[in-house]
């Protein structure tokens, strides 16, 4: 693994941003999972079920490539979107196995089959963050469209994660740096998609009423 370190940063600090991503990540999942229950937000159920999937391969990929600080940010972010595609099955929006999510899993099947041969995590990698597009694509889409059908506060505070675990790595590691940037790119998509959907919406007299005014 090459690296082309930065100006020395304090391990103490970097520690500190990794444990920051993961207690953000956490506290991200929890207003998501409560509004899920009470089926407020509607996770999209093809998005979250192949988060889940590429998201466990990018994590140990890291592993692998012996990432560290930012291990705290891609452990929550799996572990989290597992439970939320648990929550789908029951609370979420739409379906799973179309004909794209089944090339997406095809595709992440390649990567797992070329790390394996070549045992370079960054092929696993490198597939899994370009076919998590598409299922990123998805929700983008649905938070633009129907935004009430989202959690705001968990999105943002992903997006503040995401920056902290990029923080954590402190060298110019891209790698490594890979899938933390790639979900604070994700995040900010769909952090704006929201805020478009629900401009879109409020210009509409009549069509949407943003939650806390509705007596919850």
């Amino acid at each position: 693994m090459t690296t082309d370190r930065i100006p020395p940063i304090d391990p103490d600090i970097l520690l500190a941003f990794g444990i920051l991503s993961g207690a953000l990540s956490v506290l991200g999942f929890i207003p998501y999972v409560v509004d899920t229950l009470r089926r407020r937000t509607k996770p999209e159920r093809a998005s979250w079920l192949i988060w889940s999937v590429l998201g466990s391969i990018a994590f140990f990929s890291q592993v692998y490539e012996e990432a560290t600080h930012s291990l705290w940010f891609a452990g929550v972010q799996v572990g989290g979107t597992i439970l939320i595609f648990l929550l789908s099955i029951r609370f979420g929006a739409h379906g799973y196995m179309s004909r794209r999510n089944r090339v997406i899993f095809a595709c992440a099947f390649a990567g797992l089959v070329l790390w394996y041969f070549t045992e370079t995590a960054v092929y696993a990698l490198a597939v899994t963050i370009s076919v998590s597009l598409l299922g990123g694509a998805v929700t983008v889409l649905k938070a633009y469209r129907e935004p009430e059908t989202e959690t705001l506060s968990t999105w943002v505070l992903a997006l503040v994660a995401s920056v902290c675990a990029v923080l954590s790595v402190g060298a110019v590691d891209w790698v490594v740096l890979a899938y933390p940037l790639y979900l604070l790119a994700l995040y900010a998509a769909i952090v704006g998609a929201i805020l478009m959907g629900q401009a879109r919406m409020a210009a509409v007299p009549g069509r949407w009423v943003p939650r806390n005014r509705r007596g919850h």
